[in-house]
């Protein structure tokens, strides 16, 4: 580890703990040339594997950039983005695998764009599970509505269950 004050190479650790829920390692360190203190977190790198066998590292602006094309013109904040990459990346981490497929990026985005505005899911489903009809955007649209009625029955249950 190269200290970022002098670029010396000797540097020693002070402190380590655990930091991000267990993703990553937090690290006090000084540089015995300079004697400054520096932190240095270590994290496990995501691989993405493509279609095409090249691999490149997960970056969560990739992920929510196909994202906020389907949320253009919708009422989604760009912290309500930033809160989707971050569960998303949560997700794909959670499968403990270093290594993910492009395909399981995907999917990992949906739920949680479902959740946060049903259209700009609709629009970024249709791309991503390649919709070729209008059929295809009718079941989706039954699935979500499904969904719907199954929220307001477990609602008003609850609801009934109150009184």
């Amino acid at each position: 580890m190269h200290c970022p004050f002098c670029k010396n190479t000797d540097t020693r650790v002070l402190d380590s703990r655990v930091a991000d829920e267990g993703g990553a390692i937090r690290r006090r360190r000084t540089c015995s040339a300079c004697e400054k203190r520096f932190t240095t977190i270590e994290q496990m790198q995501l691989m993405v594997l493509k279609r095409s066998g090249a691999t490149e590292p997960f970056t969560r602006d990739k992920a929510v950039a196909g994202v906020r094309k389907a949320c253009k013109g919708r009422p989604v904040s760009e912290d309500d983005l930033a809160r989707l990459g971050q569960r998303v990346e949560d997700t794909l981490r959670e499968s403990g695998c270093a290594e993910v497929e492009a395909h399981q990026v995907g999917l990992a985005v949906l739920d949680p764009l479902k959740e946060l505005d049903e259209v700009a899911y609709l629009r970024f489903a249709s791309v991503y599970k390649a919709f070729e009809s209008a059929d295809d955007f009718a079941a989706e649209i039954a699935s979500l509505m499904a969904r719907a009625a199954d929220g307001e029955l477990a609602e008003t249950r609850a609801t009934q269950n109150k009184n």
